[in-house]
Order: structure tokens, then C-alpha cells, then sequence
């Protein structure tokens, strides 16, 4: 007969495909590694039950590639016969719930079945909680057992891991899936539902530069009809968080945490060893036969002494990469990945996927025990090895380790690749100039960390960096726009006057350009009023470039007669229109895709019906599919949208899959464009309107569209 050890390992195995059997590539739930991480044990209690298993024919083992791992290793397979016995001894409830975002595999929990009953029960009755305890303690492998548990009782579970990067934003991207809203109300209104479980782990590692609008997220999810499960390593970084019952994790009773070991290991020497370490299940997990056991509550000191001090070179030049990293890495990634394996086999790595890290225990402990000069000079490495590496993620990584080197970084470097950063992660670039700030007190670097939260719509973050600015126009320019983010339009409108007359007369002309074009963008789809069009029109007329560079003079030039013919359209007056037309075609050249894209709009805006509107509409769809612009694009789709009462399903379905990610967050125009999709998707999708709408609001909010945001909130109002 079968130990539950045993029917547990034949159980996991046979969660893998047959497919598997002959592959190149496996899971590293095969591996020695995987399967003990999955059933909760030591690796060494898997040796006698998987040996008994393949002298019984009910499992074979092989050599094969792990992903993610540097080298081959062996790994295991369950056969037929084995398959028969899991299928026949296991007792299955079909899980009729539903996960979402990167939610652990389910393992085996050991001694915390009352704990996993009680959470329950409290999401049950509509409960909150954080669980907060030391690393490594078991807080993850908890909570992935509570969301085991309501799964099968049909809840839907949504998980979210944190980094050092994540925001409110990408916390929401984890939890929803594809498209996701970023602002607070909209959040928590797309996940105010029953039986809906929330999950943020590892919520110390949000950085202070995105903890505030966290925590505002999560208590505003608290009070929705979901529950709420914050995992954060002791102490909590959310102090005074209202609306959660704390529940403090802490290590098993000895007789709990024996299952962890090997069965024929003598009951005595097990619980000594359960008892040295405090039940501390990672520390057990660490713990090797030759090892001296340590004295009660010395568990960090039993991993820097003899966890890490019995590591080859090889292996502790890797578990410094991995423990210096702001962000987990592939094996791949990894300057120095020889000691990988070690680690890995010594149960010192966490896996995500293809990606690592050292369980954050054994990574305090190593970066505790560093001195100064050598985390400087292993930063100084790492960062050299990045900065022969392409792409935004590079950037990131180097830019984190030059800060904290010191080596070859200044306020101009940092300029020079947070552009990058930010046009794909905004959140990253915005913790790598707070990070850059505390080490460089400098001007430019501030004005930047303050346009980065404008352009995100941080008031609170922003009004922080532009109180340390010098004063001036460029710093009134500024307040003028948190003034707009923070609905004080009037005084933003005499901040930014009085800061417009004190400027060059090269960038005077560029901030009222913007100042004009934000004033035509602040409203929702429809005709411009007549007063409106007539202010921007006079507008145009007097911004004086006559003092500019040749250059920059055709560029304004271009960029007002856009704005005109604009006005021209949207006021009926063709005439206009048409002339300026002309002279935008004699500058740019017939061939240039603006041109055609002046055309679509004229032909969308002559309030056509019948044919000539389909003829148009066609006209958009062939346009939008062969341009490569994703602002033009997303433009048209908005402008055919607004010429028909009864949008085609082509059209429908071109908005819906536009790819948001394609716009820069950082240019204002696109951001207004990112604000309207949110809106037209609130005008097509009636059940989703309510949080469409609220991200609208949020994001013209941002983009400095005051008008048009408390337009769309009296429009939401009425629908409620």
C-alpha cells in the first residue's frame, strides 16, 4: 500500500502531459527540486518514497533540460499504471472558481490547515486581512492554499506579485487581464463583486515612490463587495491601512512542521530539528544532515553561518548578482549563472516561471553581511555587463545599478535613459529618479521626477518636487499644470499667462502652441462651441514666431494651420478649411500620410449620411488598417465613431483590440487619446460604462482636461 507521500508525488506528477516524456525542454515541476517545493518537504524525504515508486514501475526518471535552469538534470515521470492509481485513490471536486494573474501552483500545506479554515471563513463573511510575518515563513504557500480552497467553492481569485516597480497600475493589470483601468475608483469598481478574492503578495517590496497610491488602491478595494488578502513581510509598509484584520504568521509547532522531513527520519532527531528552528518551514527546508543544529531563534545566523558559508565561490558570486538585483532574473540575464545550480539544489532560489530570485531571507541575510565596498563593486560589475545589453529593460537595470555604484552616473546619464525607461515602464523610471535624487541633489533631475507625476497624475508627488524647484517660469509652468490636475482652472489659467510672458521667445511660442492645442483637446466628442473656436482661432493668430529658428518656425508654422484647419472643420467653414488645406499639402507634399489623414477627417466631419457616410467609413477603416502611426490611428477609430449613431462591427471590433500600449504615456496628446478610448469604450459597452467611465475621468484628469472631465462626471451622475 501507498504512503500519502507517496500518492502525493503521483498525484503531481500526473498534473504533466505525456507529451513530456520525450521532450527536450520540461517544466522544473519534474525536477528533484520541483516536486519537493510542490509537496512541501525537504528534498531529501523524496529520495526513499520516489525510489519505492520506481522499483514499482509507477514512475521512471531521465535526463533532460529544465526550463530556466543552466544545465540538464533528472527528472521524473509517472507511467501508466501510475497515472491509474492517482486517477483511483484521488477524491476530485471539479474547481469551479476561477484564477487570474500569476497565482502560485497549488502546493501541499503542512501544519497550517486551521489557519487556511479560518481565512476562509472570515472572506466568507466579507473580511479583509494582511498576513505579515518574517521571510520565508510561509505567507505565499498560505495563501495560495486559501485561494485552493474558495476556487473550489467557485470564488474567483485574482493575484498580484509585487517588485520593487509595481504600481497601483500594474497591480491592476495582474488582477484583470488585458486592459486594464490605472485609476483607483475604476479599479475597485471592475472588481465589486461576490465571492472575489484579491491577492497582493510580497507587498513589501512596493517602493515608498508608489506605496501611498497602493495602499489607497487596496483599502478603496476593501470597501467594495471582494475581499482583500494583503501578504507583506514583517513589519507591515502600510501603516494605519483601515479596513483589514491583521493576522500575525508564525512558525509551526514542532510536531506540525514534522511532516516536512523525511518519514523514516526518527521522530526525536525531527522534532529537535523542528524545534532549532523555531518551525521555521524555510529554515528547515535548509537544513542539511551534516549541519550543527542552531540554538532557539537563531535561524538568520544559522543561514549566514553555515547556509551560505558552505556555498562554493562560484555560487555565492550568483547569489550576490541575484541578491543586489532590483528585479528578479532569468538564468539567462545572470552575468555569473555557474553557481545557479547550487543554489537551486541548495533550496536557496525562488522560481516565477523562468525567472529567480534567492528566497528573501537568504537575501537580507547575504546583503546584511556585505561591506560597503563590495556591494559597490559588485554594482560597478553589473553594471558594466548591463550596459553592453539593448532594450529598455537593460537601461533599467543599469540605471539602478550605477545609482547605487556611484560609477559612471551623473544627472546627464540619467537624463539620457529615462526618456526610455519611462515610454515603456512609467513606474520603473519613476522609482529610478527617486532612487537618482537621493543620490544626486539635482535640479534637472527633479524637474523631470516632477513632470514624470504630472504626466501620471500624481498632484501630491508632484507638488512635492516642484516646492524644490527655483523659482521661475519654467517652475509657474509647472504649477500651472497641477493646478489644472487639481481642478483650480481659473488659477492655473494666471499662473501660466503670467509664466508665458517671462519666457524665451523660442519656448514662449511652444508652451502657448500647447497651452491652445490642450484648450481645443479639453472637451468630449461633438462640435467645438463658437466661442471656443473663435478663442483658439485668435489664439493662433498672435503667437509671435517671428523670433524663431528657421526650423522650429516651419514646425510651429505646421503645427498652427493643423490646429485651424481643425477649427475650420468643426465650425462648417470649408473655405477655411480649404485653404489651409492647400498650403499644409504645398509644405509636407501630397505624399505624406498626415495629408490623407486631413482628408479622412474632412470627409467624417461633413455630417454626412446614407452612402456617403459608408463611403467614408470605409475610407477611415482603409486608412486606419495602412497607417502606421498608432496616434493617427486611434484618432480615426475615435472620429468614426463620432459619424456614426450605429457603428459597423468592424468598427467596434477595431476599437476594442487597439493596442493602448502602442501610445506614449509621456506626450500629451497621446495620453488625451488614451482618455477618450476609455470613453468611447464606456459609449459602446453599457454593462462596463461605469468603470470605463471613471478611468476617462481619471486619465482627462491627468491630461489636464479639467472641462472635460467634469463634463463626463455630470454625464456619469445622470447614468446612475
Amino acid at each position: 500500500m501507498l504512503s500519502q507521500r507517496q500518492l502525493d508525488i503521483l498525484a503531481h506528477l500526473s498534473g504533466f502531459g505525456r507529451d513530456l516524456e520525450e521532450s527536450w525542454d520540461v517544466p522544473r515541476g519534474l525536477s528533484l527540486m520541483g516536486i519537493a517545493e510542490q509537496i512541501g518537504v525537504v528534498r531529501s524525504a523524496l529520495n526513499p518514497p520516489l525510489k519505492s515508486l520506481q522499483g514499482e514501475k509507477l514512475v521512471f526518471s531521465r535526463s533532460a533540460h529544465v526550463i530556466g535552469s543552466p544545465r540538464r538534470k533528472k527528472v521524473f515521470h509517472v507511467t501508466e499504471k501510475g497515472r491509474m492509481i492517482s486517477v483511483e485513490s484521488e477524491e476530485t471536486k471539479p474547481i469551479r472558481g476561477r484564477a487570474i494573474g500569476p497565482i502560485p501552483d497549488p502546493i501541499i500545506l503542512h501544519g497550517r490547515e486551521d489557519l487556511v479554515a479560518q481565512l476562509c471563513q472570515g472572506f466568507s463573511d466579507g473580511g479583509s486581512f494582511l498576513v505579515e510575518g518574517l521571510p520565508g515563513i510561509g505567507k505565499t504557500s498560505l495563501s495560495s492554499s486559501v485561494c485552493e480552497s474558495l476556487l473550489k467553492e467557485g470564488w474567483t481569485v485574482r493575484w498580484a506579485t509585487c517588485n520593487s516597480d509595481s504600481d497601483s497600475s500594474s497591480l491592476a493589470a495582474m488582477w484583470l487581464g488585458r486592459r486594464p483601468p490605472s485609476s483607483t475608483d475604476a479599479i475597485a469598481s471592475r472588481v465589486d463583486t461576490k465571492k472575489t478574492l484579491l491577492v497582493l503578495d510580497e507587498a513589501q517590496q512596493v517602493s515608498s515612490r508608489h506605496i501611498s497610491s497602493v495602499k489607497t488602491l487596496l483599502e478603496a478595494c476593501s470597501m467594495t463587495s471582494c475581499s482583500v488578502l494583503v501578504v507583506t513581510r514583517a513589519p507591515n509598509p502600510f501603516s494605519g491601512m483601515s479596513g483589514f484584520v491583521l493576522s500575525r504568521l508564525e512558525g509551526l509547532e514542532p510536531r506540525l512542521a514534522r511532516p516536512l522531513l523525511p518519514e523514516e527520519m526518527a521522530d526525536e532527531e525531527a522534532l529537535e530539528i523542528c524545534q532549532a528552528m523555531d518551525g521555521h518551514p524555510l529554515g528547515i527546508k535548509l537544513w542539511s544532515p551534516e549541519d550543527e543544529l542552531p540554538g532557539a531563534g537563531a535561524v538568520q545566523e544559522y543561514v549566514e553561518s553555515t547556509v551560505i558559508r558552505r556555498l562554493s565561490e562560484g555560487a555565492i558570486e550568483t547569489l550576490d548578482e541575484l541578491s543586489l538585483s532590483p528585479l528578479p532574473l532569468s538564468v539567462e540575464e545572470i552575468l555569473s549563472p555557474g553557481g545557479a545550480n547550487e543554489l537551486d539544489e541548495s533550496a536557496i532560489l525562488r522560481w516565477s516561471g523562468i525567472e529567480v530570485e534567492p528566497h528573501h531571507l537568504v537575501r537580507n541575510v547575504r546583503n546584511a553581511s556585505l561591506s560597503k565596498e563590495e556591494a559597490t563593486e559588485i554594482h560597478s560589475r553589473i553594471a558594466r555587463m548591463w550596459s553592453s545589453r539593448q532594450g529598455t529593460r537593460a537601461r533599467r537595470m543599469e540605471s539602478h545599478h550605477r545609482i547605487e555604484s556611484m560609477v559612471g552616473v551623473d544627472s546627464e546619464w540619467i537624463a539620457a535613459n529615462i526618456t526610455a525607461i519611462a515610454s515603456e515602464d512609467s513606474s520603473a523610471a519613476a522609482v529610478v529618479l527617486e532612487q537618482a535624487i537621493l543620490q544626486i541633489p539635482d535640479e534637472e533631475l527633479v524637474e523631470m521626477a516632477a513632470d514624470l507625476a504630472l504626466e501620471r497624475g500624481e498632484a501630491g508627488i508632484a507638488a512635492r518636487h516642484i516646492d524644490s524647484l527655483s523659482e521661475g517660469p519654467t517652475k509657474d509652468l509647472r504649477s500651472a499644470r497641477l493646478a489644472r490636475i487639481e481642478g483650480e482652472w481659473k488659477r492655473a489659467e494666471e499662473i501660466e499667462s503670467s509664466a508665458i510672458t517671462k519666457l524665451t521667445p523660442e519656448i514662449r511660442a511652444r508652451a502657448e502652441i500647447a497651452s491652445l492645442v490642450r484648450k481645443y483637446d479639453d472637451r468630449l466628442p461633438g462640435r467645438v462651441t463658437e466661442e471656443l473656436a473663435a478663442e483658439i482661432k485668435s489664439g493662433a493668430d498672435s503667437v509671435d514666431i517671428s523670433k524663431l529658428q528657421t526650423e522650429d518656425s516651419k514646425l510651429a508654422s505646421l503645427a498652427l494651420d493643423l490646429l485651424r484647419h481643425s477649427i475650420a472643420l468643426e465650425v462648417g467653414d470649408l473655405e477655411s478649411a480649404s485653404i489651409t488645406r492647400a498650403s499644409l499639402e504645398e509644405r509636407m507634399g501630397p505624399d505624406d500620410p498626415r495629408i490623407q489623414s486631413l482628408d479622412i477627417r474632412a470627409r467624417l466631419s461633413a455630417g454626412t449620411e446614407g452612402n456617403a457616410l459608408l463611403e467614408a467609413l470605409e475610407a477611415a477603416k482603409s486608412h486606419i488598417e495602412s497607417s502606421e502611426d498608432p496616434l493617427d490611428r486611434i484618432r480615426t477609430l475615435h472620429l468614426s465613431l463620432e459619424a456614426s449613431s450605429d457603428p459597423p462591427d468592424w468598427l467596434i471590433g477595431m476599437h476594442s483590440s487597439f493596442d493602448l500600449t502602442s501610445l506614449r504615456p509621456d506626450l500629451a496628446s497621446h495620453r488625451r487619446a488614451i482618455s477618450h478610448w476609455w470613453y468611447w469604450r464606456g459609449v459602446i459597452y453599457a454593462e462596463d460604462r461605469l468603470s470605463s467611465w471613471k478611468e476617462a475621468i481619471a486619465r482627462l484628469r491627468a491630461s489636464e482636461c479639467g472641462k472635460a472631465a467634469r463634463k463626463l462626471t455630470e454625464m456619469l451622475v445622470k447614468e446612475l
